[in-house]
């Protein structure tokens, strides 16, 4: 499992994030963790660089901050979705197998080598929608 193999930073990064119920600035987890003995960003970006390679962890670009996967691991290929909600800031994680097949087949036919696709969605959730 990959867990297992996390550092304990990663580990206390990794717990912090999957305890949250929305995503968290790099700044926010450490404050959450100093009483565990953080004392500098640069142990939590560290951190939160392998997390996000092993897919443990993604970025949200338009927030510059982050969430666990809600898969576990990310094992799905192809661009990771994101639905955020601009009201209480839950975010929903899901695959769009049609937007992905429709993405590659763009980069192979224009010659473009792709290193990451993250999409965001931005709008109301069902919960703040209705009030």
């Amino acid at each position: 499992m990959i867990e297992s193999k996390l550092t304990k930073n990663q580990s206390m990064v990794h717990t912090c994030l999957t305890q949250e119920n929305g995503p968290m600035t790099a700044y926010a987890i450490l404050d959450a963790l100093r009483e565990k003995g953080f004392r500098a960003p640069l142990q939590v970006y560290r951190a939160l660089e392998k997390l996000t390679e092993l897919k443990l962890v993604h970025r949200l670009e338009s927030m510059s901050a982050f969430v666990a996967c809600q898969h576990g691991t990310c094992e799905h290929s192809g661009a990771a979705v994101f639905a955020i909600c601009d009201t209480c800031g839950t975010v929903a994680e899901f695959a769009a197998a049609d937007v992905s097949k429709s993405l590659e087949s763009h980069v192979k036919e224009n010659g473009f080598v792709l290193k990451k696709t993250t999409i965001e969605l931005r709008g109301e959730c069902r919960q703040c929608y209705a009030v």
